[in-house]
């Protein structure tokens, strides 16, 4: 893939990550929270240089079809040319479904 791909992010990765945040503020440590969001969007961050840097999805095993693993999360991410869309930030433990 020549030059940088852009990367976008699905409503459905908006909402997990929203999500992430709301369960430490209930466990009363938003700065963790916040810490983790940080340390997700800087494992993203790597896409722009290495976009195939993440392995396949082992449940669908399509070669576009991406995840960082950064433990307790998976970051699930199509590839589509010059496009990463990130689609879900979840747990690890979680069985992925895409929408």
């Amino acid at each position: 893939m020549a030059g940088k791909p852009k990367i976008s992010f699905a409503e459905s990765a908006i909402r997990d990550l929203e999500e992430i945040r709301t369960w430490y503020t209930g466990q009363h440590a938003p700065e963790a929270g916040d810490q983790w969001i940080r340390e997700i969007f800087s494992q993203i961050e790597r896409l722009f240089d290495f976009p195939q840097s993440g392995r396949v999805v082992p449940e669908f095993g399509l070669a576009n079809l991406r995840e960082i693993i950064y433990s307790p999360f998976r970051i699930v991410y199509p590839i589509d040319g010059k496009r990463v869309r990130i689609v879900r930030v979840w747990r690890c433990e979680r069985e992925i479904k895409i929408e």
